[in-house]
């Protein structure tokens, strides 16, 4: 299976303080039809730590019900807990899960010997492929390119990487170590085009929650050699890439689709609703997009 492309990481509509299952496939249909490769149901931008087993399960469900089929559905099934991780790995595979996104373990900030011996463990508990996930600002720990080599070469099923580690010469790093079969997907949307252009082949999205159409025709021109045009939507869409990070992830995301009343901005304490100035700076960026 190739990962090449854009995969919605989608957020996780709530209302009256429970899972809202209308709002969430409405989404999913406008992520299909907006032409993204793929949704990434209880990752970071789904509130995976505050959504409870029963709902984590519950929303996989439901994404893949959703999808019919019709795009790849990479279930976020990350913890630090090894054991718990692989209960959730296991039972998305049950599911009918394309594949797992697996984010490093946090806070309790193992040697990379454990991160190995974590993402071994979960690979040989499932036949689906897994994505691992660095993104040290919010774990502690980065998956080291020496770490993720070792992992490519010594577990078949782990072919591909999201990496959010904020730079461009981290991709080169992996992409010089790792064989030219395992993918590297961007995990920052305003570094989706260094990204590609290092070596990337798609990109986990928080902004094609909003503009799927957008975010997959940047990433399908970069890769079909239309360079200037994926280049002038990066330039068009970066202030909205920004902005969505004005407070953290998915708090603005979550306000932008209530807008359009979709659903509601609802998120999950220690979450909590953006500030005023900061609402009314992402109505400017949305209103200059022409997309409010």
């Amino acid at each position: 299976m190739s990962f090449a492309g854009t995969h919605t990481a989608l957020v996780t509509p709530f209302r009256n303080g429970t899972f809202d299952v209308p709002a969430f496939r409405s989404l999913i249909e406008a992520q299909i039809a907006g032409g993204v490769e793929g949704i990434v149901p209880v990752g970071t931008t789904g509130e995976s730590p505050t959504v409870t087993h029963e709902e984590h399960t519950a929303i996989i469900r439901e994404a893949i019900e959703a999808a019919q089929g019709r795009c790849r559905v990479i279930a976020g099934t990350g913890s630090n807990s090894t054991a718990e991780a692989i209960d959730l790995t296991v039972e998305a595979e049950k599911l009918g899960a394309s594949a797992a996104l697996l984010v490093a373990p946090y806070y309790n900030k193992p040697s990379q010997e454990g991160l190995y011996r974590h993402y071994r463990a979960i690979a040989q508990s499932v036949q689906i492929p897994i994505v691992l996930y660095s993104i040290p600002g919010r774990c502690g720990i980065e998956i080291s390119v020496e770490t993720t080599a070792r992992l490519a070469q010594d577990c078949p099923n782990i072919t591909c990487i999201k990496e959010a580690g904020g730079t461009v010469e981290r991709v080169s790093a992996l992409r010089q170590a790792l064989p030219d079969s395992f993918e590297i997907l961007s995990g920052d949307d305003s570094l989706t085009l260094p990204f590609l252009a290092a070596g990337a082949v798609g990109v986990i999205s928080v902004a094609s929650n909003y503009l799927p159409a957008e975010v997959a025709s940047l990433v399908r021109s970069w890769r079909e050699g239309r360079f200037a045009e994926a280049a002038a939507l990066h330039r068009r869409l970066y202030p909205l890439f920004k902005d969505l990070f004005i407070e953290p992830n998915p708090v603005p995301v979550k306000y932008a689709l209530s807008l359009r009343g979709v659903m509601t901005p609802d998120v999950r304490l220690p979450l909590c609703e953006m500030t005023p100035a900061h609402q009314d700076k992402l109505r400017a960026t949305l209103a200059a997009l022409g997309v409010s």
